[in-house]
């Protein structure tokens, strides 16, 4: 049997360098509060195994992109991420100024004007016990990364979804957006083992909750747009945005009403759209639920009006986007 060698401060350097995969060319920059500096050498991109949220899940974080150099949304996220950090008595390391200069100088330093961002706030290094008091500072880190093309673009027929066996999360952790992922992890598997594109999990009474990292809405027959009502689901930004951007289509007669609603699995079963909202997949609509065709089997009036608001939005208002290399 080989004995394992114990490597000094050069030969862990080596060993680094030698650590490199193809998988790295998606990995374009990122910060470390720890080295309070940015590296853009994916082998360097390194979190310390003490810190807790690696070993306990202690960490909230949030996922944005940035579009033609423009990152979409940014306040809304930064917002959902205080509120989440509140939520488990984490402090935020720096001001909310502070954050935002760093989110864009690590983005700038990636080189890429289309990206996908991950922000973590994390309970810190200082222990590989459990008690959040034994860290003396939280961590930040940012982490720029390849930013695919929605799901709509790829696969314009739509998507096909059935319903989770995974079961929802309930308040209030449903409403902070922690790095304690499991059930999504399962999620995703669960979809990418039956052969379809996104699950939906349900609530203990029966009632629509989310996707592993995605929102979902329904179209009733009648016209209505149903987004899950707060509590067993994350409230998306891309979600609360949309319904923002779907007020003016009842004003307009496209939809009859827009509400927050419990959405039971028969509704599911029988709406004439069901839509799928996130910051990656933008709008996507579902033409397939549990190998059942949804509405005609296409994507809907309701889906492609929506998806253009949103496309809109993302490209052409000033108000919704943060410049990075201007």
């Amino acid at each position: 049997m080989n004995s394992i060698p114990i490597l000094d401060a050069a030969a862990f350097m080596q060993r680094v360098a030698q650590s490199r995969r193809p998988y790295h060319d998606r990995y374009y920059s990122m910060y470390s509060s720890v080295l309070d500096g940015i590296v853009v050498d994916p082998v360097l991109m390194q979190v310390p195994i003490d810190d807790h949220m690696v070993h306990r899940g202690d960490a909230v974080f949030e996922t944005f992109k940035c579009v033609e150099g423009r990152i979409y949304n940014l306040p809304a996220h930064l917002e959902r991420l205080t509120g989440s950090a509140r939520s488990i008595g984490l402090a935020l390391p720096c001001s909310g100024e502070t954050l935002r200069d760093r989110v864009l100088q690590t983005v700038r330093a990636g080189g890429k004007p289309e990206a996908l961002v991950r922000l973590f706030v994390s309970r810190g290094p200082g222990s590989l016990g459990i008690s959040p008091y034994e860290c003396p500072e939280p961590g930040l880190y940012i982490v720029v990364y390849e930013l695919k093309p929605p799901f709509m673009q790829q696969h314009p027929d739509g998507a096909r979804i059935r319903a989770s066996a995974i079961p929802a999360r309930n308040a209030p952790f449903a409403n902070i957006k922690s790095v304690n992922y499991l059930l999504n992890v399962l999620m995703k598997k669960e979809a990418v083992d039956a052969g379809v594109d996104f699950v939906v999990a349900f609530d203990t009474e029966g009632f629509m909750a989310e996707g592993p990292t995605e929102n979902m809405g329904i179209v009733s027959p009648a016209g209505v747009l149903k987004i899950p009502k707060p509590g067993h689901i994350l409230a998306g930004t891309t979600m609360l945005r949309c319904i923002e951007l779907a007020r003016p289509l009842v004003a307009d007669g496209t939809l009859t009403a827009v509400q927050e609603a419990d959405i039971t699995k028969q509704e599911a079963a029988e709406a004439a759209e069901i839509l799928v909202f996130g910051t990656t997949p933008d709008v996507t609509a579902a033409v397939e639920y549990n190998g059942q065709p949804v509405g005609n089997g296409s994507p809907g009036r309701i889906y492609q009006a929506l998806s253009q608001r949103l496309q809109d939005d993302i490209f052409h208002n000033p108000a919704m986007q943060t410049s990075v290399f201007a």
